[in-house]
């Protein structure tokens, strides 16, 4: 990517390793290769640096390491979650959840909680959907499409009252709150402990970290069962030789992306107002989606009813502007988003949408080259439609 001629606005579907990630994974994809789990000197100081990795993820995120596992990137993360299930009990998630949770869900008898035309969730909503056989609430932190930033806190409230009640009543079965903040961590607080979950799902390739890591964070007390079987690691969750330099980079990336948060949420708020300004003062008819106040800094969802947004897409890109329709594990299906469906969007919005996503590759002279390229385009399909 030239990055003096082309502009990056995709930055929730993958972010560029970030080069102090790389000179710290370094070392550990060449000369400190070793199997953490053989038995001489040079793999216990593999095993050693591996473990500290660990450990500065949970400090990252108010955790102790034990309760830190480490995953192939946020889908297992959110499988292994929903390994607290078991058979014939029952799930509540949202309708606008990540297709990860949606298709874990769907194995389970489960409710999918709606949310209002900014994508919030009701708390008291989540209260009447959960069932005296509900097991597991998965609810993600904020939306990846339109950025809704969701009552987490609140909804661990309910999840704790029902439990009390559950105990009240001799009612055994468990009850776990988790939660996907795969894009939270450079933007929102990742504390557990202020969140009030009991797992919590984080990916380093959303925070310019390596790609296929991730992490589910688990209480103390959660009982899991294992995904892939065989040499044991991972507290026999998921095994397979440890992926130790990935690991450090996650390592890296998030003690990078908690320390600079405040000011790069602030900074990327400031860029994404004046996106959103200036779009729709060019556009007044456009439509911006998600919560005004609870909402991703850096995220703008915007609809230019009666356009095609894949035609956009491609018009942009042609003018070396990257931007997506929505999420990107859902770009090439064809289909209209769920999201969109569950805020109400009417399809001849829903499908102009774009997903304009901004990041550390994003500067205040790129986002104005940005409008006026977008400026021009849409404008230019406007005039192509209405003729």
């Amino acid at each position: 990517m030239d990055f003096d001629r082309e502009i990056y606005l995709d930055h929730a579907a993958a972010t560029p390793l970030d080069a102090r990630v790389r000179e710290a994974m370094d070392p550990f994809l060449a000369d400190q290769f070793f199997n953490p789990s053989s038995p001489y000197a040079p793999a216990w100081e593999t095993r050693h640096a591996f473990e500290a990795a660990r450990a500065d993820l949970a400090h990252a995120i108010g955790a102790k390491p034990a309760e830190v596992i480490v995953t192939a990137g946020a889908t297992e993360s959110v499988n292994l979650a929903f390994t607290v299930v078991g058979e014939k009990a029952h799930v509540v998630t949202t309708s606008i959840e990540h297709s990860a949770v949606l298709a874990c869900a769907q194995a389970y008898a489960h409710t999918l909680v709606p949310v209002n035309h900014h994508g919030l969730v009701d708390p008291e909503a989540v209260r009447a959907a959960i069932t005296p056989e509900t097991r597991l609430v998965s609810i993600g932190l904020a939306n990846n499409e339109i950025g809704t930033v969701q009552p987490l806190r609140a909804i661990s409230e309910v999840v704790q009252q029902l439990r009390q009640q559950r105990l009240m009543e001799c009612n055994t079965t468990p009850l776990y709150l988790h939660s996907d903040a795969s894009q939270c961590a450079g933007q929102l607080d990742v504390n557990v402990s202020t969140l009030g979950v009991d797992m919590l799902t984080l990916n380093a390739a959303k925070i310019y970290g390596p790609k296929q890591v991730g992490l589910l964070w688990v209480a103390r007390g959660v009982q899991l069962q294992p995904l892939v079987l065989g040499g044991g690691q991972e507290r026999g969750l998921r095994s397979g030789t440890e992926n130790v330099a990935g690991t450090i980079g996650f390592a890296h990336a998030l003690q990078i992306a908690v320390e600079g948060r405040k000011e790069e949420a602030a900074r990327l708020a400031d860029l994404r107002k004046g996106l959103q300004r200036q779009l729709l003062a060019a556009f007044p008819e456009a439509v911006v989606s998600g919560h005004k106040k609870h909402h991703l800094p850096g995220l703008l969802h915007i609809s230019f009813p009666g356009l095609d947004a894949e035609r956009l897409v491609y018009l942009l890109e042609n003018e070396g502007v990257y931007v997506a329709t929505g999420a990107a594990c859902a770009a090439n299906k064809a289909t209209r988003s769920h999201v969109l469906e569950a805020i109400g969007l009417p399809p001849e919005v829903a499908d102009g949408s774009l997903r304009l996503t901004l990041g550390r590759l994003s500067t205040e002279e790129n986002t104005a080259r940005a409008v006026e390229i977008i400026t021009r385009v849409v404008r230019t399909e406007y005039e192509r439609v209405g003729s």
